[in-house]
């Protein structure tokens, strides 16, 4: 009889509610993609990369560059890679380094995602509460070699793994697939003031959305517009630590 009622009390137990729930990710999230740095006291919440730890007490999302290389990156077996018809690999025009994965199958998609996904995991034994797979517009750099079926089948398997990790997880940019259903939680948009596209960022997913911009004048616009709504900050463009010649951050009043 002492048995069965511990049982009752445990199972009741795992059926009541978590103890303490994640934090929110609030309207003062701290883009810290050039490294980690202390926040400061109002901020709510920090994007940092995934070889960065989560910040304590503050909703933390972790950076991965999932659908191309980071320069120097050394994890992807070359014929992960994409190649052109020559054999060269497929370079991002505008990032030197950073080379396009190739997701052209399943069975690539599958050998990317045997990289990709123990870093997911690793980002939630961490502590992050979410994970920004990064360049999901990928396949517009990749010579016609990709399309955004491809992306999406990516996309869809990123997904899969972060909510099986339980972690929550967001679009980066690429308002092209907004409409895919592809079941992101939130979304990360840059620029959008600037290409007029916040609002089918913010008609999606609501307030929760991450605005970056990297101009006065769009920072400007986007707090007179969404200020206060989701989260927008005014970020150099090499996202750097104070104290750095470039280093520029600022908040909505």
């Amino acid at each position: 009889m002492r048995g069965f009622l511990l049982v009752v009390v445990l199972l009741a137990g795992a059926c009541g509610s978590p103890a303490t729930d994640p934090p929110s990710m609030g309207t003062r999230v701290d883009y810290q993609l050039g490294g980690a740095y202390e926040p400061a006291d109002d901020v709510t919440g920090v994007v940092r990369d995934r070889t960065d730890p989560p910040a304590p007490g503050r909703w933390s999302s972790c950076y991965v560059n999932a659908f191309q290389t980071q320069p120097g990156e050394s994890a992807f077996p070359e014929d992960v890679l994409l190649h052109d018809a020559a054999g060269a690999r497929v370079e991002d025009p505008d990032w030197p380094g950073e080379f396009l994965l190739d997701i052209g199958t399943p069975e690539q998609r599958q050998r990317v995602l045997d990289v990709l996904g123990p870093w997911i995991d690793d980002c939630a034994a961490d502590g992050f509460d979410a994970v920004e797979p990064d360049n999901l517009d990928s396949w517009t750099r990749s010579e016609g070699l990709l399309d955004a079926d491809d992306a999406v089948a990516m996309a869809e398997l990123l997904v899969d793994r972060a909510h099986d990790a339980g972690l929550a997880i967001g679009q980066k940019n690429t308002a092209e697939l907004l409409d895919a259903g592809l079941g992101f939680d939130f979304a990360v948009t840059e620029q959008c003031q600037e290409f007029d596209e916040c609002d089918a960022y913010t008609d999606v997913y609501g307030a929760e959305v991450i605005e970056v911009e990297y101009t006065d004048d769009a920072f400007d616009a986007a707090c007179a517009d969404r200020g206060g709504e989701i989260a927008v900050q005014r970020r150099d463009l090499d996202v750097s630590r104070p104290g750095q010649p470039d280093y520029e951050s600022r908040f909505c009043s």
